[in-house]
């Protein structure tokens, strides 16, 4: 058998070297960079998306509840004596500023405290439609409570006559007073939780209404007797009681609310916003429960917040950001930091035993 190959030997001349054409150096593409009209679909180098770095801003005592609803107290009812003292006469009347004022005080602090909260966030809108919602309710209520507050007066002076107190000098005659003017506060407190939407509102509104409204009225006389001016004693009584009405209704809902939203960033740092609703809404627009502006990329309906039983739930229809990580669906922890657009939220919630 023959172990001989018959076929020729592959034989390279130089002619043939020479026709060799090398080709053009093939581009590599760096990192980051891909060939013209080339799709790229990143790497898992790629960094996770995080939320835009936004400061904690120092928070405004301007933004404070306890402050703007004081402030709201004061103005309604100055303006409330501004109206009615020109046909007020002191002793007593019946002329029509001696029969409407103490109802128009009620009113007009009612209205205040409707207008403050929606002033303070912006939103003229819901300013408005609570204006209006509030404004009858002052008038009914306002004459219905002061009714009863004269009644609550009059049963009041005749226990401290028994007592034998003869003057309004005696401090017993303060307290009747001051608890006859409770009163007013309850009626603050019911308004303010009507036009907010909230029984628990309502509810602490008027437990801190009855305080501000009680401590109003138990130095109203103190006031009247140092300043020995009826029309400046009333405007410096009356406007002492919107105060402490509107600053304990303030003071009580921050001390019992539950679960609430803190800006920490954001043209509202230092407003909280407290979850009374079983789902509140966040967006760019002013019927929003939260309303945010100065902000393009903020959606008509950003998120929403419900709240079932224990567990509160964040749902994101725009871009939202926990903890700096994007989030469609959420359960809020108490110390969660929450962002959208250019603002920051702390979500916080009381322990309870």
């Amino acid at each position: 058998m023959s172990t001989s190959n018959n076929k020729e030997p592959l034989r390279i001349t130089s002619d043939d070297l020479a026709s060799v054409v090398i080709p053009e150096e093939i581009p590599v593409a760096t990192p980051g960079q891909t060939a013209a009209g080339a799709k790229s679909y990143g790497s898992i180098t790629d960094a996770a998306e995080k939320a835009p770095a936004v400061a904690e801003e120092r928070g405004s005592f301007l933004l404070q509840g306890w402050f703007y609803l004081g402030v709201a107290g004061l103005l309604g009812a100055l303006l409330a004596w501004a109206l009615c003292e020109p046909a007020f006469l002191d002793g007593g009347g019946h002329r029509w500023g001696n029969i409407v004022m103490l109802p128009a005080i009620v009113t007009f602090m009612c209205v205040g405290f409707g207008l403050a909260e929606s002033l303070v966030e912006r939103s003229l809108q819901k300013a408005l439609l609570r204006g209006v919602l509030a404004l009858p309710l002052g008038i009914v209520l306002g004459f219905v409570f002061d009714f009863a507050a004269n009644i609550i007066y009059s049963i009041g002076l005749t226990i401290c006559a028994e007592m034998g107190v003869q003057t309004n000098r005696n401090p017993a005659v303060w307290i009747a007073r001051g608890i006859a003017w409770t009163v007013f506060g309850a009626a603050a407190g019911t308004i303010y939780g009507i036009v907010g939407q909230s029984w628990k509102k309502a509810k602490y509104g008027i437990i801190g209404g009855l305080i501000g409204a009680g401590i109003g009225g138990m130095i109203f006389d103190p006031i009247a007797m140092a300043t020995k001016v009826g029309s400046v004693s009333r405007a410096v009584g009356f406007a002492l009681v919107g105060v402490a009405t509107g600053v304990a209704m303030g003071l009580v809902e921050s001390a019992l609310k539950d679960r609430w939203l803190y800006v920490t960033a954001g043209p509202l740092a230092g407003k909280q916003f407290i979850l009374y609703k079983a789902q509140t809404s966040i967006g760019s627009q002013q019927q929003s429960d939260i309303y945010l502006f100065k902000d393009s990329n903020i959606l008509a309906q950003h998120a929403l917040i419900g709240i079932s039983g224990s567990r509160v739930m964040l749902k994101a229809l725009g871009p939202a950001f926990v903890g700096g990580s994007p989030v469609q669906t959420r359960i809020l922890q108490d110390g969660d930091l929450l962002q959208i657009g250019r603002y920051a939220f702390r979500y916080k919630e009381r322990h309870r035993a």
